[in-house]
């Protein structure tokens, strides 16, 4: 493929349509004592076992803090057999099973995470996968909008307590589609406030969107979403955790009509990021709309059970501008660990593990909420996240606990300002009863110490 560079005259060009005087402006955001940081000291010829003792020694510099964090992205145990088997040549450097006849043993892979994750949300099928989260709620959203021509409506009603980036991601998407999201607020129990749609005036909504559980930690009223969506002539959209589905009734069973999700809890390390993995699922009725790619079960000539790709016009790679698809890229490696994770635990493991993360929460919220100046945002039902509030701003205190070793939680005082000081903490099967009594014993001092104390923001 012939390499075309960029003429100086169309370099000027660009940088004149944004407003750059160099090509160094457009990296003004970067800090200029990281632009002018030296490359790593690596001496040249170095062997691999050298290279080895180096990156250990500077792998030792890092202090893991005691997770109490989530928001998204959990510390469950992994384990040792996921990565092992993952990691085998031919699924951790396999590429897209386009063709069928050389890729049998991933396209059976794939279609057992499908079954797996189908049968997980109680859904009539499930795809491939999905980036990740947030874009396979924007997905979500924009597949509701195709399946629900008939309502007329371009506008989509989305719950605030749906996880913020994941709406950011899908505002950004569904805006480029001329879409938009109208946002269900809070009531003062944490609940979905209606009163703004009650009173909206505008042509209806093509789908409303909510999660359970939400990035609060809590559950919505799904009956009061359901009898909404009915309301409105609207599809159902709902945002899963799939550990929380272990214990809790699959959102299939009570009227969703596309579930999405993010995968990260399934065997994959949180990794500071990524590559995560998105989870799509549907009804029957809406199978044509899914984007992304699917694998079916089928006969060879011989009449041996085969797998391949099915339902492929809608993929990017055929269709083009009429693809159902933004953001279709399969996580093909994060499939594979997921579903060897659900394989090890089973059903009853999984269970397990959703109740013990769920005890370990409640332990977890007893003992915080014992310290004076913190209280819980609301008596409400949590798997295992929860909203608590704080006397004085949370920045302080995070940054107190981490001195100390502990990551205690998420500050979401900016994204929920009615919530005032509101710190969201999390604990899974991974902390124990020390972990938890270490944390409350550190905050008990950081509280005593009057840390922060002094800027204290009220709830709205």
């Amino acid at each position: 493929m012939p390499f075309i560079p960029h003429t100086e005259s169309q370099v000027q060009d660009m940088l004149r349509r944004l407003g750059a005087d160099s090509i160094d402006d457009l990296f003004g955001e970067i800090p200029a004592l990281l632009q002018r940081a030296a490359p790593p000291e690596i001496p040249a010829g170095l062997g691999e076992a050298g290279i080895g003792r180096i990156a250990k020694a500077r792998a030792g510099r890092n202090h893991p803090l005691l997770c109490f964090a989530g928001g998204g992205a959990y510390e469950h145990h992994i384990p040792a057999a996921v990565w092992d088997i993952a990691s085998r040549g031919e699924f951790y450097s396999n590429y897209t099973p386009y063709q069928a006849e050389a890729a049998q043993g991933s396209l059976q892979l794939t279609y057992e995470y499908q079954t797996m994750i189908a049968g997980l949300t109680g859904m009539d099928v499930a795809n491939a996968s999905l980036y990740d989260g947030a874009t396979a709620f924007a997905e979500a959203c924009l597949m509701a909008v195709r399946c629900n021509r008939q309502s007329g409506s371009r506008r989509i009603a989305v719950a605030r307590t749906v996880h913020p980036a994941w709406r950011a991601v899908a505002g950004t998407l569904l805006r480029g589609q001329g879409l938009k999201f109208v946002e269900v607020p809070l009531d003062a129990g944490g609940k979905a406030d209606f009163g703004p749609l009650d009173r909206d005036s505008g042509d209806g909504f093509a789908a409303i969107a909510v999660a359970a559980p939400n990035y609060l930690g809590g559950f919505p009223d799904f009956g009061a979403w359901r009898a909404r969506a009915d309301k409105e002539q609207a599809l159902l959209v709902v945002g899963v955790n799939p550990v929380a589905l272990g214990m809790l009734r699959p959102p299939g069973e009570w009227g969703a009509d596309i579930v999405c999700g993010e995968g990260q809890p399934l065997g994959i390390p949180m990794s500071g990021g990524g590559p995560y993995l998105g989870l799509l699922a549907c009804k029957a009725r809406y199978l044509r709309q899914m984007p992304g790619r699917l694998a079916g079960r089928t006969v060879d000539s011989a009449g041996n059970t085969a797998y391949a790709l099915t339902l492929q016009a809608r993929e990017q790679h055929i269709r083009r501008s009429r693809a159902t698809s933004n953001i279709c890229t399969n996580q093909g490696l994060m499939v594979t660990a997921a579903t060897l994770h659900m394989a090890l635990l089973g059903g009853e493991g999984l269970r397990r593990v959703a109740e013990a993360c769920h005890a370990r929460t409640v332990e977890l919220v007893d003992a915080l909420t014992a310290i004076g100046g913190v209280r819980r945002a609301w008596d409400a039902p949590f798997f295992h996240e929860a909203v608590l509030c704080l006397d004085r701003p949370v920045a302080p205190v995070l940054a107190a606990l981490a001195d100390q070793g502990i990551l205690g939680g998420i500050d979401i005082s900016a994204e929920y300002p009615e919530l005032g000081n509101a710190l969201l903490v999390c604990a899974t099967e991974m902390r124990t009863a020390r972990d938890i009594q270490a944390y409350a014993s550190a905050l008990t001092g950081i509280m005593r110490s009057g840390a922060g104390s002094g800027e204290v923001r009220h709830a709205a």
